[in-house]
């Protein structure tokens, strides 16, 4: 599941939820709640955490079990 992977990304980058809600330019709130499963993440932010964590969006997404950056 998604909210899964981006803990678990997030968690193995030592940074906090304020740090990605920052990175992305929103509330750790909101963030939170892409976490816990409670709200969908939109594309764009998909996009840029893929980005951040040099991985794939299928893998953020579940698609794949690849973690290594698309090449």
């Amino acid at each position: 599941m998604i909210f899964h992977r981006i803990r678990d990304l997030r968690e193995d980058s030592d940074k906090t939820q304020q740090d990605i809600a920052g990175y992305l330019v929103m509330k750790r709130g909101v963030y939170q709640r892409y976490e816990s499963g409670d709200r969908e993440i939109p594309v764009w932010a998909l996009m840029k955490l893929a980005g951040l964590y040099h991985t794939s969006t299928d893998y953020i997404l579940g698609r794949t079990d690849c973690r290594g950056p698309v090449k």
